[in-house]
This record gives C-alpha cells, sequence and structure tokens, in this order.
C-alpha cells in the first residue's frame, strides 16, 4: 500500500487517509438522495437512477484514486443533472434516453481534448471572467430548482379571466403561502442545513437530510410506503444500463435535421460546464495543499497527455461520464466537497478508494433513502446552489465590459431555467461587447461558433 500511493512521500499515513475519505463521502453523500429525487421526474425509474448513482461515483472515484492517485471523488454533478432534467428533457423536448446519449458524448469529447491539445485551445478561448459566470450561475440554478422543488416560488397568473377565455396570460412570480406540511418541513430542513454548514458539521448537509426526512414521520411526509427495496432497484437497473443505445437515444437523437444546432450546442453545454467544474475544484483545491504543483498546472495548459496528476485526473473525471451515462446518470464531475476530506489530510488516491467503498456500501440503505421526501432535500440544493455561486466573486464587476456577459450567462440560467441559454446569452453579449470596442479580433473562433450556433438555434426555434 505504501509503494502503490507513495503516503510518506505526501506525508500521510493510513489512519488519516481513511478519516479523509469518510470525511469525504459524508459530506457529499446527499447526491445519493438528491440525484435519483431530480432525474427521475423525467420518468426515469428511482431505483436504476440510484444504482447507476452509485456505481458511477464507485467507478470514477476509483479511477481518481488509483490511476492518479490523488484524493478526490466523483458523483453524478449538481447543476448538471438539473440541467439535465429542467432544461434538456423539460425545456428542449429530448427524452431522457437522448440525454443519457449527449452525456455520453460529452463524456467521450472530454476524453479527447484531455489527450489532445484540444483542451489547451478550449481553455484558453474562453474569458476567465465567464468561466467564473458559468460556475456562478450554476449555482443560482440549482438554488433555483430547490425552490421550484417545494413550490416555495410560485407563478401566479395576473389575470384569471383572460386565462378562463383561453387568453394569453403572464404570470407573476412570488412566494408561496406557508401554509403547508411540504413547505414547513422545507424550512426545518433549510434551517439545520444553514447551521450546520455555518458551523462546519462534519456532514451537515446528509445529517440535515437525515433530521429533517425523522421530523417529516409525524408530518406524514415521510413514510415507507413507496419505498423501493434493494431487489427492486436492481429489477429497474435493466430499464436504465444501455438505454441510450436503444431507439429511444441514439436511433432518434440525430433523426430530425432542425435540430441538429440544438443537439450540437446542448452537448457543448453539458461538456463545457462539466469541464470548467472540474477544473475549478482541482485548481481551487489542489493548489493550496500542493497535492497538485506548478507543473501539474503548466502541463494542462500545455496538452502534455498524461504527463501530470491533474492529466490523468482529468481523463478519470471524463471517463466516468460516459460510463455513467452507459448505467443510467447524469454527468459525473469531481466533488469540491473533496475538499473536506483533504483539509482532514487526505492527500492520496487511498482517500477516493475508501471513499469508493462506503459508495458500494450505502446500496444496502435502498429503501430508506427512496422514503426520504423532496422536501428534505430542497434545502440542501439551495445551500449548494449558494457555495458554487462563490466564483462570481471573481468577475471584476467594476468593469463593464466583463460585468455585462457574466450577468447575461449567470443570471440568464435562474430566468430562463436554462444552464445552455445562460452559457449562450453569456457568449453573444460576450461578442457584443468586443466589437463595439473594436476588439473583434480578441474573441477567439471558438466562441465565434458556438455564439452562432446558439443563434442559428434560437431562429430554427422560432420558425419552426
Amino acid at each position: 500500500m505504501e509503494k502503490f500511493f507513495h503516503l510518506k512521500e505526501s506525508g500521510t499515513t493510513v489512519g488519516r487517509e481513511c478519516m479523509a475519505g469518510l470525511t469525504t463521502f459524508f459530506a457529499m453523500s446527499y447526491i445519493i438522495i438528491v440525484n435519483p429525487q431530480i432525474l427521475q421526474q423525467t420518468g426515469m425509474p428511482w431505483g436504476g437512477v440510484f444504482l447507476a448513482t452509485i456505481i458511477a461515483a464507485i467507478i470514477g472515484t476509483l479511477v481518481m484514486g488509483l490511476f492518479a492517485n490523488v484524493p478526490y471523488a466523483q458523483a453524478p454533478g449538481m447543476g448538471l443533472n438539473a440541467f439535465f432534467t429542467y432544461t434538456v428533457c423539460f425545456g428542449l423536448g429530448f427524452t431522457w434516453q437522448q440525454a443519457l446519449c449527449m452525456v455520453f458524448l460529452c463524456g467521450l469529447i472530454n476524453i479527447l481534448i484531455t489527450v489532445t491539445k484540444v483542451r489547451k485551445m478550449i481553455i484558453k478561448a474562453i474569458p476567465e471572467s465567464l468561466q467564473h459566470a458559468i460556475g456562478g450561475g450554476i449555482g443560482l440554478f440549482v438554488a433555483y430548482v430547490g425552490l421550484l422543488n417545494v413550490a416555495a416560488v410560485t407563478f401566479t397568473p395576473n389575470d384569471p379571466k383572460a386565462a378562463a377565455q383561453g387568453g394569453a396570460v403572464s404570470a407573476v412570480p412570488g412566494m408561496a403561502t406557508l401554509n403547508t406540511p411540504t413547505l414547513w418541513l422545507f424550512l426545518i430542513g433549510l434551517l439545520l442545513v444553514i447551521v450546520f454548514t455555518i458551523l462546519k458539521v462534519k456532514g451537515g448537509m446528509l445529517l440535515a437530510i437525515v433530521l429533517t426526512a425523522v421530523i417529516g414521520i409525524p408530518m406524514g411526509l415521510t413514510t415507507m410506503n413507496n419505498s423501493i427495496s434493494i431487489g427492486d432497484a436492481f429489477g429497474q437497473l435493466p430499464q436504465t444500463f444501455g438505454a441510450l443505445f436503444s431507439h429511444e437515444g441514439f436511433g432518434t437523437l440525430f433523426s430530425d435535421p432542425a435540430k441538429l444546432p440544438l443537439v450540437l450546442v446542448t452537448i457543448f453545454a453539458f461538456s463545457m460546464s462539466d469541464t470548467f467544474d472540474t477544473l475549478g475544484t482541482f485548481i481551487g483545491t489542489g493548489r493550496r495543499t500542493g497535492i497538485f504543483s506548478k507543473a501539474d498546472e503548466e502541463s494542462l495548459e500545455n496538452g502534455h497527455g498524461f504527463s501530470s496528476k491533474m492529466d490523468k485526473a482529468l481523463f478519470a473525471d471524463s471517463i466516468a461520464t460516459s460510463i455513467g451515462s452507459i448505467f443510467g446518470t447524469s454527468n459525473t464531475t469531481t466533488y469540491v466537497e473533496s475538499s473536506a476530506g483533504i483539509a482532514a489530510g487526505g492527500r492520496t488516491g487511498l482517500t477516493s478508494v475508501v471513499v469508493a467503498c462506503c459508495f458500494a456500501l450505502s446500496i444496502f440503505f435502498a429503501p430508506v433513502i427512496s422514503a426520504v421526501p423532496s422536501a428534505a432535500t430542497a434545502g440542501v440544493l439551495v445551500i449548494v446552489g449558494c457555495m458554487m455561486a462563490a466564483s462570481l466573486k471573481e468577475v471584476r464587476w467594476d468593469d463593464i465590459s466583463e460585468a455585462i456577459p457574466a450577468f447575461f450567462a449567470s443570471v440568464f440560467m435562474a430566468f430562463a431555467y436554462s444552464i445552455s441559454y445562460g452559457i449562450a446569452a453569456g457568449f453573444i453579449t460576450y461578442c457584443i461587447v468586443k466589437v463595439c470596442k473594436k476588439k473583434a479580433s480578441e474573441v477567439h473562433p471558438i466562441v465565434w461558433i458556438v455564439s452562432a450556433l446558439f443563434i442559428l438555434d434560437f431562429a430554427c426555434m422560432a420558425i419552426l
């Protein structure tokens, strides 16, 4: 074990690595509960998504630990699962099988750009301010999803008479009346998450979900009546495993030429969100702890294949996304909660192996996990969104030429209820700003091409 993970060289011990692994797992284990709740809304079976979530986390985290030898854990990403459900399936009208196809292609693309110099070109093509705005915007989107899941935000028609007559009616957003058990349980859960997060309680988010679910028992919201057994979960896995290769998946994804621009920009949105989320986690935590050296970051920029730990870690992240989609879940990404384990002393891949083992054991808790109501997890979505929005602080808001594209990229994700449309708004306004400043030559061709695809997509939707 010492020779494989280089524990002494990294200044750590087996005991410290095991404790770090447990810390990381409890910090991120809420995804086991939340991910199936979000994806099942598309029509996917809860049990199949539950197992796909765990399998993707196990495979991705093991590759991260055994191949890259770094203490990072992976699982289906928050924000990306919401994008999968609320934007791609509900907003754009794709089936969940087609959405899985796009996730699979996203993983293949990310593998390609990881082993070639294309990665360097893409990273340099997109302005840093937009990268931060995209990450922060996803946070706003996730928090918004949490509020909508429990109807904490409502949309009331402002002219009921016009609605009754079949006329066009706009909706007025507002806060819901706090008169339902679901909203009260949500507020209790939100309060617990805030308190545990501020006090830095280890595994605070999972603890908040558990306590909220227990409180929901006498309220009639937490019940075992509709829970799913381990056997039922495995029985549902064949419904999601390989579904992307069926007629409902790749068989129809590219069948409509008019939708081709939309398919391409959606895959791009998946890929960029996943890439920048992962890079932000690696650079933000690895630089401070020495897990990734300056040479790792230089290798990232120069595209030297697998010449560094970061190259290998990025490859692990990419391969996990494609594998996860085959089993039936949205993009697998590296969790920022890995920083909790790193803070506890994790420095090698042994930490990741411990996390993977914990995910494997969580399969046996399927009946209990499936009984947790959405009101118990919505508060976690809101606070996770708050934490993700922190990247907005990196935007130079005092420079209006940076502020405008960043504003449109981040805010439109929530307003338009779409990560891809937020990216579109950011890219297009960035091009406009550069043209106005007579600096159009500074815009990378990739940004021009993607902006043109977005505009073509909008035009097709308007005409068709």
